[in-house]
Parts: structure tokens; C-alpha cells; sequence
């Protein structure tokens, strides 16, 4: 089945879960990590996946426990 771009998705989940199409940006997580900066300003242009980038930060770093809705 062909992959659908992404568009208008701000939702990792809801991009991974219905297979589209997405560029990776999973890098970003690594490298803004190293950094260790107390604060990460994030300007971009618009459309540039910004809402979507943190989503999947989020994702990365808080997991739900077996559907419960909390978070560990």
C-alpha cells in the first residue's frame, strides 16, 4: 500500500499508527538532548512541522501504561 504525506497531521502517533508518509526528524531528539540547554527555542517557517516534531518528542519520552491513560 502506497504511504500518504502527512499533511495537516500533527499527531506522531496518528502519523505512525496510519502509515503516512513523514521525514524523519527523530535526530533532532539526539542533538537537542546533548546540548542540555535550559531552554530550546524552536522557530521555523510555517508548515515546517514544528507541532508535529514535539508531538513526537512527547511520544518519545512518555509512555502510557497499558491504555490507563497514566503516564510513567
Amino acid at each position: 500500500m502506497a504511504r500518504t504525506a502527512a499533511i495537516g497531521i500533527q499527531d506522531f502517533e496518528t502519523v505512525i499508527t496510519k502509515e503516512c508518509f513523514y521525514v524523519d526528524k527523530t535526530n533532532f531528539i539526539k542533538e537537542w538532548w546533548e546540548r542540555n540547554d535550559s531552554v530550546t527555542l524552536i522557530t521555523r517557517p510555517r508548515r515546517f512541522g514544528k507541532t508535529l516534531t514535539m508531538s513526537m518528542v512527547e511520544r518519545f519520552f512518555f509512555r502510557e501504561i497499558c491504555g490507563t491513560g497514566k503516564r510513567i
